[in-house]
């Protein structure tokens, strides 16, 4: 039986899979209204050049350009298209911070979506970004793929109420190495390892740390360039004791 904190994990890494997913769909959904709505300008124009040479032909004032989302107002092709090129850039953005890449990014110029925040902000977005779609008359897939993410969205916002600042913390696989580390056995059948441990990892960085010295005089000798070059990279060369050999007469 796994302990709470892992199915806490499982849970919110399926809830972030699906955050991904949905995120994805509408970003493929704004592509492809952008298209049919590119397409159903150049009908509309092509249509209206064709009246404007009739003059037997009655004007059609429609509040929408025919199978688009574009209002038929003064420049509603470009508020149409506009709103549709920052709705792609809100979830390029979303889908970054979903995989916490750049996470340096996030944590200094948007920090609401930086680990110092819970799921709450991205769940607000994500619901804004499905009512600013499903606001308008668009094709099924763009209607489902909206739809699914308020869903996602609403999640979010009821992860981020119950976790808090910590939810991210909480579903990132680096906490659970620091976790790991943490819990590591400090006593073997009653007796404490602490001091063994401490003293192994001394001995290891004494040896590591010899290696770094001979590598710092590697190229200068040991003479005085050595010992310069050293103290310039940090280190410090001991100076060894003087002995005499075993077979030298004794004083």
């Amino acid at each position: 039986m796994l302990p709470p904190r892992a199915y806490i994990f499982i849970g919110l890494n399926g809830l972030r899979i699906l955050s991904i997913i949905g995120l994805i769909l509408v970003f493929a959904s704004n592509i492809v209204t952008l298209v049919h709505d590119i397409q159903a300008v150049n009908h509309h124009l092509a249509g209206s050049n064709a009246e404007s040479l009739n003059s037997t032909s009655t004007s059609r004032n429609d509040d929408y350009i025919i199978n688009s989302t574009v209002p038929n107002q003064p420049a509603g092709v470009f508020w149409a298209v506009l709103n549709r090129l920052l709705l792609i850039f809100q979830v390029i953005v979303l889908l970054l911070s979903e995989v916490g890449w750049p996470s340096a990014f996030f944590n200094r110029f948007f920090p609401i979506l930086g680990k110092e925040f819970g799921l709450g902000p991205i769940g607000i977005i994500q619901c804004l970004l499905g009512a600013a779609i499903l606001s308008h008359h668009v094709d099924r897939f763009s209607l489902v793929s909206a739809f699914f993410l308020f869903s996602i969205g609403c999640l979010n916002i009821f992860a981020g109420l119950v976790f808090r600042a910590s939810a991210r913390g909480k579903r990132s696989i680096t906490s659970w190495r620091e976790h790991a580390k943490e819990s590591l056995p400090t006593h073997v059948a009653g007796v404490d390892i602490r001091p063994v441990a401490s003293a192994g990892a001394s001995v290891v960085s004494g040896m590591f740390g010899a290696k770094e010295e001979k590598q710092a005089s590697a190229g200068n000798g040991f003479g005085l360039a050595g010992e310069r070059a050293a103290g310039l990279k940090g280190y410090l060369i001991s100076k060894p004791l003087e002995s005499l050999p075993r077979y030298a007469p004794k004083r």
